[in-house]
């Protein structure tokens, strides 16, 4: 349960601006409370407390601080097309920042790769990182993002887009393919989430 030590006038700022709804407090003590996807944030008086799951986005919008950190993505199908997940991590010099994972529903093992790139790139973007350096074990999406390989299909081309607009955010970025291995915590994540469904 992260606990995030700020001005909380300026964090409900924060997550308005991201287009997140701010509600008043259940108690006397509560001075305001978000939801997003899961996730619950109250603030107090001089702290934010986030609770629930799928934390990261919250988390992310209210103690970026910019800095570099390196992504890892992966995404899993079982049937191609069949059940789909994501699972993602963010490190940074100080360890692992976040990392999630989640069912996607149905779809095909090179689409959920692609959702699980602009999985870790929203919550990237909302930690306010300004460098990252992504890796992920999918040849097809690394080269079709860095445009080395054509996205014939309509949805890839579509998620294509999508990464390369999430990707402006930051300034500067690079893209990698590396072994599954190296992915191994990304394709756990991703995996444990369909076997936990």
């Amino acid at each position: 349960m992260p606990v995030i030590e700020c001005d909380v006038a300026e964090a409900r700022n924060r997550l308005e601006a991201a287009g997140i709804s701010v509600q008043p407090g259940n108690t006397d003590h509560e001075q305001w409370r978000a939801s997003y996807e899961g996730a619950t944030a109250v603030a107090y008086a001089e702290k934010v407390v986030i609770q629930g799951k799928n934390t990261a986005r919250l988390t992310g919008l209210l103690s970026g601080n910019g800095g570099r950190a390196h992504l890892y993505f992966d995404g899993a199908s079982r049937g191609n097309p069949g059940p789909a997940s994501v699972g993602w991590v963010i490190v940074t010099g100080d360890g692992i920042v976040a990392e999630g994972s989640e069912r996607i529903g149905d779809t095909t093992n090179n689409r959920a790769e692609y959702e699980a790139l602009i999985k870790v790139l929203e919550v990237a973007r909302d930690y306010g990182f300004d460098e990252v350096q992504i890796r992920g074990d999918s040849q097809l999406v690394v080269k079709q993002v860095r445009g080395e390989w054509n996205a014939n299909d309509p949805g890839m081309r579509e998620r294509r887009v999508k990464v390369h607009e999430l990707l402006s955010a930051f300034d500067d970025w690079s893209l990698s393919h590396v072994p599954r291995e190296i992915n191994e915590r990304a394709d756990n994540l991703a995996n444990e989430a369909l076997d936990n469904a």
